[in-house]
């Protein structure tokens, strides 16, 4: 399928992954469980088309100087740091070669998925010795918060250490800079305002929401980029070619 001519416009679409693969045998099927399949699907789509699957650093250069993205720019992210993804979905990262970012709740490291008792099946998360596996491999670990608790029932205080928190713990686990946050349910708070002032002063330089598609470059809102969720459902052809 030959790629479709460029018509000028400027767009980056984020995609929101949590798990790849099957669920664990004692656990349950939920919409966050992509099949391994649907997985190699969507990335053999953005092979073949005008999209162009970029890293983290060349999003936030293109934040500040969006003529240096290409004109039809996709993330790929993952949140929770799922251990499953580090055997199901890395493997297929690099066989296609694209880079991604792995959003990682430091309080859980080496643990499990706690935060989503009885709603989501217990998940082992990614340890230090993985995480850094991934980071050599080109997935980039960044921020999911520490606690994963919602922003919205934080006080500015508690925001602000979950900012600070989480980033020197993934800096001294993985001696790499983490400039991007993805909040914790997507909740971005009661004051988007303070808080995007409370991350510049934290030294991040972008943040992910869940909600809406592929956005116009340059970028409004640098933290609250949208994100595409993904599940097993989702029509990524559809999505993106509607931009």
């Amino acid at each position: 399928m030959s790629k479709p001519p460029s018509d000028g416009r400027r767009s980056l679409a984020i995609l929101g992954y949590h798990k790849i693969g099957a669920p664990p045998a004692s656990g349950w099927d939920t919409w966050f469980y992509v099949p391994e399949r649907t997985f190699v699907g969507h990335l053999e789509y953005l092979q073949r088309s005008r999209w162009q699957v970029i890293g983290p650093e060349r999003l936030l250069e293109g934040i500040a100087a969006p003529q240096r993205l290409p004109e039809r720019a996709v993330l790929l992210t993952f949140d929770d740091g799922y251990r499953s993804n580090l055997r199901v979905a890395l493997p297929w990262l690099r066989r296609f070669d694209y880079p991604a970012v792995m959003f990682v709740p430091t309080d859980f490291v080496g643990g499990f998925n706690s935060f989503d008792r009885d709603i989501e099946p217990d998940e082992p998360i990614c340890d230090w010795d993985e995480l850094r596996e991934l980071a050599r491999q080109g997935v980039s670990v960044q921020s999911h918060g520490a606690s994963h608790r919602r922003l919205s029932e934080l006080d500015p205080a508690e925001q602000e250490s979950e900012l600070l928190r989480s980033k020197a713990a993934l800096e001294a686990g993985l001696g790499r800079a983490v400039q991007m946050f993805s909040y914790p349910y997507g909740d971005w708070g009661t004051d988007p305002e303070a808080l995007a002032e409370r991350m510049r002063r934290a030294g991040y330089r972008a943040a992910c929401v869940y909600g809406g598609g592929p956005a116009p470059l340059p970028v409004a809102e640098p933290y609250r980029l949208p994100r595409l969720a993904i599940g097993p459902d989702t029509d990524l052809a559809a999505a993106l070619e509607a931009a």
